[in-house]
């Protein structure tokens, strides 16, 4: 499965070294939906279990639903803004709301003919999404039964009419607009209902203790009597809309934070429509008036979607319990060089820094058992962290609850604007504040995104700092499916630097404060990473330099990389999905090349290596080189300087870079191939978990710490694809 996504042009660079040609540029939105289509990919790989396939399609539909609430809402924004400036690759807000607009509609297309293969091998297994006249006559009645009972009370009809003004409707919302002929009167009835999925009722109601299913909006439409008494249907029409997530105010004219956050989300439910989805076959007068009723363009905003409405519901078969059907399961590792019964500060202190990779390494054994200990600990004296994001019922909360107790101050940073997570950390906040936590919400201006958590412990020898820094936020559910690296530190300068960032984080205070070794965004890091490029650019042929990132948006890096490249420095850039450079061009970047691993684990850890002429650096940290991320963020990269974490890291980047199920690589006009399209190898993630079992059993502390020596003074591995 392959696709072009060329710059507006015919997709040849027309004049290679001038770098402000949009020619060179891929375009933002366009390069994130062929992320999507390498998810579908997923679904359509017979080397995966079914039900983990079912798992990626239900993924390809929530990753649009996010797109449209965010990208197409933000370019609609700018449009309605009067905005018309073009972007780096040349394309106008309108020109990339069309351009997207087009490649979905192709999408829906591939997106349905999975799924029709996906349902007809569920059905070989027992598993099927039935309509209400496939079911038999006692299980229509129990399952009208059922309805009846526990969904009917909370529908409620609304009619369209002149006496009715038009309903609200809510984002993501499964809607039944029913057309009836009444007995008493010649005027046609016309209603919205509202499919009620969510808060304990599913989308796919189980017919008896089978394996069967039915849509709760087939049910609906079959017992339509009890809502209609009497009334001649003759039309059931099932559609779908979609809100822009973008209302985002001017923080800097708001007098209280925590309350314009509170009135961004409340202003989410009645924010615009930017998408209509339609079952092929609407009447073309209802779904005119849908249109003009929503304030839509109907040739642009229309979407017929073909199949089941709204497929991230099918997230729902996925919990089926048969492990036939499923990978098998991740017995995560247990880090020996945090051994559980000794103290966790003991053997960081002792180690230096450790590096742990997650979901393979526990969470709730590292990163949960350090804030446990540091609540516990009588020696503990302040915990200062930063959140994002976690979950509502994260041992966290409790934690630092416990350490207030346990009376230790305790500072912690909530970062309110963290897109669909206002609500959960607004509570957040307020649950924080009422045990007695110092809440601070970041800098004016800027979203605070770096993931850091700073224990100051008072050690035989006067107090001690202790540091974890990751790319992943402190949240135990995506802890699970998301690959992410956390730094485990006690190197004082680190700890300085943390120190120093938490205290701007809680005054705003940022002149003249110093960083020794962390890279702070903005003030720092975008400079230090283009300060570094052109570092291995002036080395040419002895530079060397890998990236591993979620996404590569920013025109001022990709511009040093091209610069770079040209050159003749060696550069590896792993994007998990944005990317707006071009590798394979002729006397341009020719030496670089991109991968994009896509598995059964989320890719969301950043990796920044440079060679330096044999004085190598290694990075880990918050930030992607994305424009928003280097000079709107607070974002930090962490040097990792020991040696056993190195080899860490360049184990995770060599076999990312080897050919393998999981990878895709990038072809100069923006297309993806895979990287090993036939075969049966397990893929670079499943090879990580083998590996870190051999490097966690197989080797003594001291027998690991020659071999990462050995390891360090080896020359950078050679572009093998």
């Amino acid at each position: 499965m392959t696709e072009a996504l060329t710059s507006r042009t015919n997709g040849t660079a027309s004049a290679p070294h001038d770098l402000t040609d949009p020619a060179l540029f891929l375009n933002r939105e366009l390069t994130w939906l062929a992320f999507n289509r390498r998810v579908l990919a997923e679904a359509d790989d017979p080397r995966n279990p079914l039900l983990e396939r079912v798992k990626f399609l239900s993924i390809t539909g929530s990753n649009l639903d996010d797109f449209f609430m965010k990208r197409i809402g933000g370019l609609k924004v700018q449009m309605a803004a009067g905005l018309s400036e073009v972007t780096v690759d040349g394309r106008t807000p309108q020109e990339q709301i069309s351009a997207c607009a087009a490649w979905v509609r192709d999408f829906e297309h591939q997106r349905l003919a999975v799924e029709r293969k996906l349902f007809d091998l569920l059905q070989e297994h027992g598993i099927r999404i039935l309509k209400w006249t496939e079911l038999a006559a006692n299980e229509r009645a129990e399952l009208r039964e059922r309805y009846l009972k526990n969904i009917f009370p909370l529908i409620t009809p609304l009619a369209l009419d002149p006496a009715h003004p038009f309903p609200f409707l809510s984002n993501l919302s499964l809607n039944l607009l029913v057309t009836g002929q009444p007995a008493d009167r010649p005027d046609p009835v016309i209603a919205r209902v509202k499919v009620p999925v969510g808060q304990d009722i599913p989308r796919l109601l189980r017919v008896r203790e089978k394996r069967h299913f039915v849509p709760l909006e087939e049910v609906m439409a079959h017992n339509l009597d009890a809502l209609f008494p009497g009334l001649s249907i003759t039309s059931i029409e099932l559609f779908r809309i979609t809100r822009n997530a973008n209302t985002e105010r001017d923080e800097e004219d708001a007098d209280d934070l925590l309350e314009l956050i509170e009135s961004e989300v409340i202003e989410r439910r009645f924010a615009p429509i930017v998408r209509l989805e339609v079952q092929p076959g609407m009447d073309p007068l209802h779904r005119g008036m849908l249109v003009a009723e929503l304030g839509l363009n109907e040739s642009e905003d229309v979407f017929e979607v073909g199949g089941l409405l709204a497929p991230r519901d099918l997230m729902e078969l996925v919990a089926i319990d048969d492990g036939s059907l499923h990978d098998p399961p991740l017995h995560v590792i247990e880090p020996p060089r945090l051994p559980p019964t000794r103290n966790i500060f003991h053997s960081i202190r002792d180690a230096g820094s450790l590096l742990v990779t997650h979901p393979y390494e526990s969470f709730a054994s590292t990163v949960e058992r350090f804030l446990r200990e540091a609540s516990q600990d009588p020696k503990v004296r302040a915990i200062k962290m930063t959140l994002y994001r976690t979950s509502k019922d994260a041992r966290i909360v409790r934690y630092l609850e416990e350490a207030v107790r346990n009376g230790k101050q305790v500072a912690v940073v909530i970062e309110l604007k963290a897109r669909f997570d206002e609500a959960a950390n607004i509570a957040f906040a307020e649950q924080l504040e009422g045990m007695g936590i110092h809440v601070s919400y970041g800098v004016i201006g800027l979203k605070t995104h770096c993931k850091l958590l700073l224990v100051v412990r008072q050690d035989y020898d006067g107090l001690r700092r202790y540091v974890h820094a990751g790319t992943g936020n402190y949240h135990p559910d995506t802890a699970r499916l998301y690959v992410d690296i956390g730094l485990f530190t006690s190197d004082p300068v680190i700890a300085q630097d943390v120190n120093e960032l938490f205290n701007y984080l809680t005054t705003g205070y940022g002149p003249s404060r110093s960083y020794r070794k962390i890279l702070p965004g903005p003030a720092r890091l975008k400079r230090a990473l283009l300060e570094r490029i052109e570092r291995e650019r002036v080395l040419g042929t002895n530079g060397f330099l890998q990236f591993k990132m979620n996404a590569l948006e920013d025109a001022d890096v990709t511009r040093a990389l091209y610069r770079a490249s040209q050159d003749g420095v060696r550069i590896d850039l792993i994007v998990r999905d944005t990317c707006r450079l071009r590798p394979g061009l002729a006397e341009l970047s020719e030496n670089v090349r991109v991968v994009s691993i896509v598995g059964r684990f989320l890719e969301h850890s950043r990796i920044y290596y440079f060679h330096n002429g044999g004085a190598e650096e290694y990075f880990i940290g918050s930030a992607d080189a994305m424009k928003r991320n280097l000079e709107s963020r607070v974002e930090t990269l962490v040097p990792v300087e020991d040696a056993i974490g190195r080899q860490r890291l360049r184990a995770i980047i060599d076999m990312q870079l080897t050919p393998n199920r999981n990878a895709w690589v990038m072809q100069s006009d923006g297309s993806y191939v895979r990287a090993t399209p036939d075969g049966h190898d397990r893929g670079c993630q499943m090879a990580l978990i083998d590996w870190l079992m051999r490097e966690n059993t197989s080797r003594t502390p001291a027998r690991k710490r020659r071999q990462a020596a050995r390891f360090a003074r080896r020359p950078p591995a050679p572009l093998p694809l």
